[in-house]
């Protein structure tokens, strides 16, 4: 598979991203190609540090322009048509690779992946989910920002497009979808949850019902739907949720002797848990529509 990468975008610059792209070649079992998209002389200093055996498997694309994360997705988009985000869209519109991943500024790509590679029949809106962990495993939340409004009828395409995705990437089987709301009633809930929940029960064979934020981490379903708007906000609590818990411990370990010994026998076990609810470790996330 050939994979367009953003090199420009990203908080952390060119050297980070091509770092992490070499790490993903050196550790992948398949015969994947990456085509670095950005500016050709960056890149190039970032790739002297590569072995040669894994060079090959790298190309460039020159794109020398960059988006930025505060300007406006369309007019920079209508500006800057040698910057690596629509550079990378248009090798994917043109099926030259088979993806395009950037950290850059999501309403760009966003924006730019409607413009360029279009919506695929009969989807009204793009969404973007992102896995989250559970007790089960993960869960698969969806919308996590691509729509601050959504209609009923979004959510129930939203659901679909999830369930398709989850099941390719497990190659699962009788996923459990979950509407999220503020209770379990079916009544509960504003105008669109109410009037969602009846689509669901209409149309999904595996619609589990109305679930709680509480029941997002316990994994009660597999896949959770909301609006872009309460995704986001969602997604961005869960992401601080293990800092706060380890500044916590930090606070309050080594006050006295018995702390510090009983933080030393449970490292290990707080090691494996940080890392499991770290959301670093969950990658990126996918458009889907």
């Amino acid at each position: 598979m050939r994979i367009a990468l953003d090199v420009m975008g990203g908080d952390l610059g060119p050297q980070a991203t091509v770092e992490g792209a070499y790490l993903y070649i050196k550790e992948s079992h398949q015969d994947d190609h990456i085509v670095l998209v950005g500016d050709q002389s960056n890149i190039k200093a970032q790739l002297e540090n590569i072995p040669n055996k894994y060079y090959k498997r790298f190309s460039i694309v020159h794109a020398p322009e960059n988006i930025g994360m505060n300007e406006s997705p369309t007019e920079a988009l209508k500006k800057k048509k040698n910057s690596s985000m629509v550079v990378g869209l248009e090798l994917h519109r043109s099926r030259e690779v088979s993806a395009f991943v950037s950290a850059g500024n999501t309403g760009a790509q966003m924006a730019g992946s409607l413009l360029t590679l279009r919506r695929l029949p009969g989807v009204r809106r793009p969404a973007i989910g992102a896995f989250l962990p559970s007790e089960h495993g993960t869960v698969f939340l969806i919308d996590v920002g691509a729509n601050v409004d959504s209609k009923p009828g979004d959510l129930l395409q939203f659901a679909i497009m999830g369930h398709i995705f989850v099941s390719e990437v497990y190659n699962a089987k009788r996923l459990k979808i979950g509407l999220l709301n503020i209770g379990e009633e079916e009544k509960k809930g504003n105008e669109l949850t109410v009037a969602a929940h009846q689509l669901f029960k209409k149309n999904l064979n595996n619609f589990y019902g109305n679930v709680e934020g509480r029941d997002i981490l316990k994994g009660t379903t597999d896949i959770v739907v909301c609006d872009g708007f309460t995704g986001n906000a969602l997604l961005k609590m869960a992401e601080s949720v293990m800092s706060v818990i380890v500044k916590g411990l930090k606070k309050n370990i080594g006050t006295n002797l018995f702390t510090n010994i009983g933080a030393f026998l449970v490292k290990p076990a707080f090691s494996e848990l940080k890392r499991n609810y770290d959301y670093e470790e969950y990658g990126g996330v996918p458009l889907l529509g």
